[in-house]
C-alpha cells in the first residue's frame, strides 16, 4: 500500500509547486501562463511520471540520455521532454532519434555540440529543435556553460550558423550555495539584455531558464520563465539507480 501513497504525494506536491509558481509570477508582475514548470523526473520510474501526467502535467525533464531514451517511448507522445545539462556529441543522434517529442534542449554549451545537434536534426528530417544556451554564471570550473562575456557571440553563432536549431533562451544552474543565487540570476538576466540587443529580438523571444526546487520562486521573481523542479515534486532521488549519460 505504500507505493500509491508516494505517487499521490507527487501529484499533491505538483499542485503546490504550480500554485507557488503562479503566486511568484503575480508578485513579479508576470503573466502566470508565461512561466513553465519542468518536472525533472531523473531516476524516477515511469509509473510515477505517469501519475503526474494523469494529473494534467505535460512538461518533463531528464538529465541522462540512457534514461530518457528508455522512458520516452513508453510514455504518452504528447509529453514535452526537455533534456537538461551537458550532452556528449556522440550521444546526439541517439537522443534525437529515440525521442521525437524532445521539445527543448537545455544546455547547448559549445559550438561543437551546436553543430552536432544542427546536423542531426537535419538528417532526421525533424522540425527545428528549440535550444537554450547554458551560461556558467557562477564561474565554477565544475559547471558546464559559456562565460557570460561570450553569450552574444555564441547566440549569434547558433542563430546564424545553425538553421535547424531555434535559439529560444538562456539557462543557468547557479551555485550550490544559494546565498549567492540572486547574483547568478542577475548575471543571466543581463546576458539576455545584451543578446536581445545584438540579435534584434524582444526579451519575450529569449526565455530565462533558472531556478530549481530550492529557489524557483525567487528565480521567477527575478524573471525566470522556465523553472526545473525535481525533488520537491518527486521526492529525494535514489542515485544508486542513476544511469550514465
Amino acid at each position: 500500500m505504500a507505493a500509491p501513497a508516494v505517487e499521490g504525494a507527487a501529484v499533491t506536491a505538483l499542485r503546490s509547486v504550480l500554485l507557488r509558481a503562479r503566486h511568484a509570477a503575480e508578485r513579479a508582475g508576470t503573466q502566470p501562463e508565461r512561466v513553465r514548470v519542468v518536472a525533472v523526473s531523473k531516476t524516477k520510474p515511469n509509473s510515477l511520471i505517469r501519475q503526474v501526467y494523469d494529473a494534467g502535467h505535460r512538461c518533463f525533464g531528464e538529465n541522462y540520455v540512457q534514461e530518457i531514451v528508455q522512458k520516452a517511448p513508453q510514455l504518452p507522445e504528447d509529453i514535452e521532454w526537455h533534456f537538461i545539462g551537458h550532452l556528449q556529441s556522440n550521444k546526439v543522434k541517439t537522443l534525437l532519434g529515440a525521442v521525437p517529442n524532445l521539445a527543448l534542449f537545455e544546455g547547448v554549451d559549445n559550438e561543437k555540440i551546436a553543430n552536432h545537434l544542427d546536423r542531426a536534426v537535419s538528417s532526421l528530417g525533424r522540425n527545428p529543435l528549440k535550444v537554450f544556451l547554458q551560461v556558467n554564471t557562477s564561474g565554477e570550473a565544475s559547471k558546464s556553460g559559456i562565460e557570460p562575456s561570450a553569450c552574444v557571440r555564441f547566440a549569434e553563432y547558433v542563430k546564424l550558423r545553425c538553421p535547424n536549431l531555434e535559439f529560444s533562451g538562456l539557462m543557468t544552474i547557479g551555485m550550490p550555495d544559494y546565498t549567492s543565487t540572486p547574483e547568478n540570476f542577475r548575471t543571466l538576466s543581463n546576458c539576455r539584455i545584451e543578446v536581445c540587443k545584438a540579435l534584434g529580438i524582444t526579451e519575450d523571444e529569449c526565455e530565462l531558464s533558472m531556478g530549481m526546487s530550492s529557489d524557483f520562486e525567487q528565480a521567477i521573481e527575478m524573471g525566470s520563465t522556465n523553472v526545473r523542479v525535481g525533488s520537491t515534486i518527486f521526492g529525494p532521488r535514489d542515485y544508486s539507480k542513476k544511469l550514465p549519460n
